[in-house]
C-alpha cells in the first residue's frame, strides 16, 4: 500500500487515522513550501515524527530538561558509533549510564507529540505513505541522536489534539489570512503554536474519543486514497442517522427507507468512514442513530465481523448514541458479544432479496428505530424478515448456522450466487466464502495459495477470548512441499473431508486455530485460471460432531472461482484501456 496525495485534498488528522486504521508500519513523508517531515509507524503507532522545522534534537532537550549532561550525551553517541548502531541511543543510556527510562520516555513521547502537532499547520504541499517494515537500528544509524518509542503513541489521539490546538490558534487570529498567505519561515507558524500553553498535551488521555475533529475533506479524483474518506450523504433536515452497509444495493434500499421516515442518513460502506463521520458529527453537538451491518470486513480488511468491530469503538467512544446492528446472517459468537455490549439486532433480508422485501421489511425497521429511540428493550432482537417474506410467497424459510450443518444449503445458495455475478467484488468474494461456510461449520478459515506457503487470511467462528484470532490467522504459514491435510486438494484440486491425519503440520495448523481434534474436517480448493488460489478449512468444533452434506458449498467455492477469473479480468481490461489513454 502506497498513498501518495495533496494536503489540500486529506488534512494530517485523517491520514493519521487512515493509517491508525490500517494498523500498518511505514513512513509517511510531508513535504511543504521547502519544509520536509518523517512520521514512522509501528503496527499503526507513531514511534516517531522528524521534521526539517523543527531543528532541537532530543539529546538537547535531554540535557536541558536536567535528565543527562553533555558528558554523557558524547560517551553514548561514543558507543552506539562503535558498536556499529546496532542499540538505539536511549537504551545505551539506560544500560550504561543508569539513566531513568521513565524520563526519556517522557521526553521521547513529548518531542513527538510536539513535531507532529507542528505539522498540523502544513496546509498546503504534498504526504506519501510508503509501507516498510521498521527496525530500530536502521534509523538509530540513519540519526542517532533521535529516539524511537517501543509501544508509539495513538495516532487518533494526536489527530484530535493536533485539530484541537491548530483550531484555536485560528480563532485567535494567528493562523492564515484571509488571502491565503502564510508567515515567514524565520517566524514559522508551527514553532509559534508549539511555544503556547495550549500546545502542551494532557497528561492523560481525554475522556472524548480518539478520532479526528474534523470531517473528511472532499477529495480530487487524482487521490488513491479519496474513496477511503468519501461519505454519502442522502438530503434532509430530520434526525441524524450514520448507516453502514458494504453492499451497495442494501445500503441503497435503506437509505431510501430512512429517507422516507424523514431522517437525514450518511450512508457509507466502509467502517473506518462511519467511525470519522460519526465523531464529526458528534463534535458539532450531533446525536446521530447509528446503524451497522454486522457482517463486513474489518477495517484493516481481514475477517467477517467488521459491524461488530465498529459497533464496539461506537458504543466504546459514544455510550449514549443510540446503535442498532443490522445482519442477514446470524452469528452466535457476535451476537453474544453484542448482548454483552446491549446492542439489538435486527434480522434484514439477504442482499438477494432486499429490493423485493423493502416493503415487507418498513414495517419492522420503523419499529426498531422506534424502540431504539425509547429506549425500549429490544423486542425485534430476533426477527428475521427474509423467514417471514419467504413464508408468504409459499417457500420454507432459510435456516441459519446453528440448524444447517446437515442441510445441502440449496436455499441460501441461490441468493448467494447472484451476489457472485457483481465483477466489481473482487476481494469481496472471500468475505462470501466466509458467509455461505458458516452455513456448514461451526468454524472455518481462508487461506491464501502462494509459491512456497499456504498463508491464513481470514476466519470466522475461532474461540477469541484473547481477541487474537484474527492476528492469528494471519500469521500462520504452512509450508506447500511438506505433508498436511492441505496436501490432497493442493494436488487434485479436489475438496476433501475426513478425519484428521497425523502429519506435524496438520497438527500445527490445528493448534493454531485453538487445539482440538475435530470428528470430520472439510477442506475445499478456490481454483482461477486452473490453480488453487485459497483453500477453505471448516470443522464443527468445539462439537464433536461431522459436518455433513457439503455439495452446494463445493459448487459455491467452484463458482467462487470463476468470480475471480471475471474480476480479474475486468481489472486487466481496465489496466490495458488506461495504457491505451
Amino acid at each position: 500500500m502506497s498513498l501518495v496525495g495533496n494536503l489540500e485534498d486529506l488534512g494530517l488528522g485523517e491520514i493519521l487515522q487512515i493509517v491508525s486504521l490500517s494498523r500498518r508500519s511505514g513512513v509517511l513523508a510531508l513535504q511543504s513550501r521547502g519544509r520536509e517531515a518523517r512520521v514512522i509507524f509501528r503496527n499503526g503507532q507513531v514511534i516517531r515524527a522528524t521534521s526539517s522545522t523543527f531543528q532541537q534534537n532530543l539529546g538537547e532537550v535531554l540535557i536541558q530538561q536536567g535528565v543527562i549532561d553533555l558528558g554523557i550525551l558524547k560517551r553514548a553517541l561514543s558507543i552506539q558509533a562503535d558498536e556499529g548502531y546496532t542499540q538505539l541511543l536511549g537504551v545505551i543510556m539506560v544500560e550504561r549510564f543508569n539513566v531513568s527510562a521513565d524520563a526519556i520516555e517522557a521526553v521521547v513521547r513529548e518531542q513527538i507529540e510536539n513535531v507532529v502537532y507542528s505539522l498540523f499547520a502544513w496546509a498546503e504541499g504534498t504526504f506519501e505513505f510508503e509501507l516498510q517494515e521498521v527496525g530500530d537500528s536502521d534509523h538509530a544509524k540513519l540519526d542517532p541522536v533521535q529516539f524511537m518509542l517501543k509501544q508509539g503513541l495513538n495516532p487518533q489521539y494526536l489527530a484530535m489534539e493536533g485539530s484541537r490546538i491548530i483550531d484555536e490558534q485560528r480563532h485567535r487570529g494567528e493562523g492564515e489570512d484571509d488571502h491565503g498567505t502564510h508567515h515567514e519561515e524565520s517566524v514559522d507558524f508551527a514553532f509559534d503554536l508549539l511555544q503556547e500553553p495550549s500546545a502542551a498535551a494532557p497528561a492523560t488521555p481525554p475522556s472524548t474519543p480518539d478520532i479526528p475533529s474534523s470531517p473528511p475533506k472532499a477529495h480530487a479524483e487524482a487521490s488513491p486514497i479519496a474513496a477511503a474518506a468519501a461519505i454519502t450523504s442522502a438530503a434532509g433536515e430530520g434526525k441524524p442517522v450514520v448507516l453502514v452497509d458494504d453492499d451497495p444495493a442494501t445500503l441503497a434500499v435503506l437509505t431510501a427507507l430512512l429517507s422516507d421516515m424523514g431522517y437525514r442518513v450518511e450512508a457509507m460502506e466502509r467502517g473506518e468512514d462511519a467511525l470519522i463521520r460519526v465523531d464529526s458529527l458528534y463534535r458539532d453537538g450531533l446525536r446521530p442513530t447509528v446503524l451497522v451491518d454486522l457482517i463486513m470486513p474489518r477495517m484493516d480488511g481481514t475477517g467477517i465481523l467488521g459491524g461488530l468491530e465498529l459497533m464496539e469503538l461506537v458504543r466504546n467512544n459514544f455510550p449514549e448514541l443510540p446503535l442498532l446492528g443490522l445482519s442477514d446472517f446470524e452469528n452466535e459468537e457476535a451476537q453474544r458479544k453484542m448482548r454483552g455490549l446491549a446492542i439489538p439486532l435486527l434480522m434484514k433480508p439477504l442482499k438477494s432479496e432486499i429490493e423485493e422485501a423493502r416493503d415487507a421489511f418498513a414495517p419492522r425497521f420503523t419499529a426498531a428505530l422506534e424502540s431504539l429511540a425509547s429506549g425500549a428493550e429490544a423486542a425485534f432482537n430476533s426477527v428475521n424478515i427474509g423467514d417471514e417474506l419467504r413464508l408468504e410467497m409459499g417457500e420454507e424459510p432459510a435456516l441459519f448456522a446453528p440448524q444447517l450443518h446437515q442441510s445441502t444449503g440449496i436455499s441460501q445458495l441461490r441468493g448467494m450466487l447472484e451476489e457472485l455475478n457483481n465483477p466489481q467484488l473482487g476481494g469481496g468474494i472471500i468475505l462470501l466464502v466466509l458467509r455461505f461456510a458458516a452455513e456448514f461449520v461451526n468454524r472455518a478459515v481462508v487461506l491464501l495459495v502462494k509459491k512456497e506457503t499456504v498463508q491464513g487470511l481470514g476466519q470466522f467462528g475461532l474461540q477469541d477470548g484473547d481477541g487474537g484470532a484474527d492476528a492469528r490467522v494471519r500469521n500462520l504459514t504452512i509450508p506447500r512441499g511438506e505433508p498436511s491435510l492441505f496436501t490432497e486438494v493442493l494436488e487434485t484440486r479436489y475438496p476433501v473431508k475426513g478425519d484428521v491425519d497425523a502429519s506435524v503440520w496438520t497438527h500445527y495448523f490445528l493448534e493454531q486455530l485453538g487445539g482440538g481434534r475435530p470428528a470430520e474436517y472439510f477442506v475445499g480448493p478456490i481454483v482461477s485460471e486452473g490453480k488453487v488460489v485459497a483453500i477453505l478449512y471448516g470443522d464443527n468444533l468445539p462439537e464433536y460432531k461431522p459436518i455433513g452434506d457439503t455439495d452446494s458449498l463445493e459448487i459455491f467455492l467452484c463458482q467462487a472461482g470463476i468470480a475471480m477469473e471475471k474480476a480479474l479480468l475486468q481489472r486487466r481490461l481496465q489496466e490495458q484501456g488506461r495504457g491505451e489513454m
